[in-house]
Parts: C-alpha cells; structure tokens; sequence
C-alpha cells in the first residue's frame, strides 16, 4: 500500500526545487515537505548568479543563506561599447544550495531516487515504491512541447591563475570577442584574486554544444589577458532554452493534472533564460498561498499569466534570432547596454514597465527594419 509521508512532495532538487522547500521552511514550519532527487548533490553542479535587485526585499531571507560570492557591480564589454554598471551582483554554488537544502530538511524527507510515474498525490519511483502526498510538484527541469525556441549554450571552468586575473568584479558580458558565427560573449566571476570562473556563451538555432571548442575558446581567451592558467576545475555546460514562441495549450495541457514548478512550468525569462527571479518569486507564492487541494490548477494559472506577460521578451529573441544576421546579432545587446541602469535591472528581473519597453525600441533599430517588421507580425 501506498504511504503518505508528506504535505508537499518537490520532485526535483535543483534551484527551483530547493528554493520552494527553503521558503517553506520558513515560512510554513508545520508542513511535512519532501524532495525526491535521484543524485548525490541536490543543486548539481551549477552556478547561479543574480541582481540584488532581482530579488524583493521581503524574499531575500530565502535566498541569503544560499550565496556564496558578492561584488558591488559589473561590467560589460561590446565591439563598440563599454560600460561599468553598479548593480549589486550575487552568485550561489550548488554545493551551497545541498548543504543548506540538507541541513534544513531532515534526512528523511530528502529521497534519493528518481520518479518514474507521477500523479497529482503521489509518485513512484524507481526502486517500485510509491510515495504519497497530499499534492505534488514537479520541478524536474524543462519540458518543450509547443515552444519554439533558441539556444543559450555554455561552458566554463574556474582557473586558478597564481599570478592573479586582475579583475575585482565580474564581466557579465565580454562580447568584445569574434562575431562570425552569431551572439557570443565570455563570462567572468572572479571568486578570488587567483581563481576566476570563465564561462563561453553562445546563442545559436540548436541545442548541440561543442564543448572542445568551448574548451579552446577559454584558453585562447586567457592567453589573450596573459594568464597563465596553472589548471582548471569546476567545468560547467548548459544548453538553456530560449523562447521566440509558441502554444502554451501544448506546453501545458489544460487536463495535465500535476503540478509544476521551474523550467517545467516555463518559469524563466524568454530572452536570458535566467530563471533565479522567477524562481524565487515562484517560492515565495508557494509559502504564502500553497493550495494544496489545487496545486496544479493554481501553478498552471501563474504559469498562463507569466507566459502572457513574457510576449514582449519573445519578440526581443526573435529579433535577436531572425532579424539580425548572425555576426551583427551583438548590436541588439550593445545597443540594449546603452539605456539608464534602472530600466536594465528592471528588464533582467522580469518587471519592465510599458515605459521601458517603448524605450527599448525607440530609435533606429539594430536590425534592418525590413526584418524587424516581419518578426513582428509573428506569433508572440
């Protein structure tokens, strides 16, 4: 028979996963939450980073404990453009993220196996036994069923440079580097005077990641700065998708009756596929509202109302993607980075105003309009 261990049962404990138990440890003590999880680490091996002001002031406690590195602002760097912006940037290991997730949930209610049959109230794993709960959410990473997208692909390594990198905050974007293949920019966290994470980042029509390539791309690059790299941990790729489009009634069914959460709910920025604002948001409803005899009815609604708000960014990556030619795609950034800081942070955190987005648009575009135009009159 089936036994009923928990309130909420999280499958998946990545960042959204984790986050949701976080913030309902907080905020909602007497529930019994689990996660279901099949590997060691909860979290993987990623690195998320954000903006303070991605994040609102009555969410932070969710997030504080799970950051690792901190620096007062950042740069970036275009073909014609450069530009410090002094926006407080935030970045969390997963190590940080299972250790906390860890010490926060009894040893218990973390299972380590993998869901291989999911209904609204229960899960069966795959060792043949089922868990129950009064609800279910599934946080288990994306689904692509009715999205038309692109592709944010990446790899990076943290190098240990014993004569120090010289950078005292991180370059979110450096694409002041070859164009020819499309948008491309290298990622710099220096974690310490001697340790840099260097990541080579790519927006491309597929999802097929050529990580030696990538590899060779890191080296040439810090050749390049003169540093003389003594070796190279911590490697991290990704393939994240991003979102020109689609039909939400395929993504999400109006009969699927569990519950989702993270990127299996599309919760994550079209344009950057950055997905920690919303992640955090996403908890933080759950802590206050948690339905639990609605669950997926409720997620499925906020999921509707994110995809409805998220038109404009679908446009902005079509733009990005079919009305600017590959090696000119960098101009729609560098124009982008031009704008007051106030309306950047804004965008990054998924709360752009009407103002900001006539802004954004305003002026010659980066793209020929004849192009333009016709991406406008695609589905958003």
């Amino acid at each position: 028979m089936p036994r009923e261990r928990f309130d909420l049962l999280i499958l998946g404990g990545g960042l959204a996963g984790g986050l949701c138990a976080l913030a309902l440890a907080q905020r909602r003590p007497e529930l019994t939450v689990g996660i279901v999880e099949p590997s060691e680490r909860l979290g993987g091996n990623h690195l998320w980073s954000f903006f303070e002001s991605d994040v609102a002031p009555r969410d932070r406690a969710i997030v504080e404990p799970l950051v690792v590195h901190r620096w007062p602002g950042y740069r970036v760097d275009f073909p014609e453009h450069g530009r410090r912006l002094n926006q407080a940037y935030r970045s969390i290991e997963s190590e940080r993220l299972d250790q906390v997730v860890c010490a926060t949930l009894s040893p218990e209610r973390i299972v380590r196996a993998a869901a291989v049959g999911v209904t609204a109230t229960s899960a069966t794993l795959d060792s043949g036994e089922v868990l129950t709960a009064r609800a279910v959410l599934d946080a288990r990473g994306g689904k692509a069923e009715g999205l038309k997208l692109g592709w944010q692909k990446f790899l990076g390594q943290l190098l240990h440079i014993p004569q120090g990198h010289g950078l005292a905050e991180p370059v979110v974007m450096d694409a002041a580097v070859d164009q020819s293949d499309g948008y491309r920019f290298v990622y710099c966290l220096p974690f310490s005077p001697t340790e840099l994470f260097v990541e080579d980042t790519y927006y491309t029509d597929g999802p097929e990641l050529d990580e030696e390539r990538l590899r060779d791309n890191i080296g040439d690059y810090a050749a390049q700065r003169g540093w003389q790299i003594a070796r190279r941990s911590r490697e991290e790729t990704g393939q994240l998708p991003v979102l020109t489009g689609g039909d939400f009634e395929r993504f999400w069914p109006a009969d699927d009756s569990v519950a989702r959460a993270g990127a299996r709910g599309g919760f994550f920025h079209p344009l950057t596929s950055y997905s920690l604002p919303d992640a955090v948001r996403f908890a933080s409803w759950l802590a206050d509202e948690l339905p639990l005899d609605r669950l997926a009815e409720a997620t499925r609604e906020r999921a509707r109302e994110h995809w409805r708000h998220g038109w404009y960014e679908r446009f902005l990556a079509r733009m990005l993607f079919r009305a600017a030619k590959p090696p000119q795609r960098y101009r729609v950034l560098q124009r982008f980075y031009r704008l007051p800081e106030p309306l950047i942070a804004r965008f990054y955190a998924g709360r752009s105003s009407v103002a900001d987005r006539i802004r954004i648009l305003a002026g010659k575009p980066p793209v020929p309009i004849s192009r333009a135009l016709a991406v406008l009159k695609e589905e958003h």
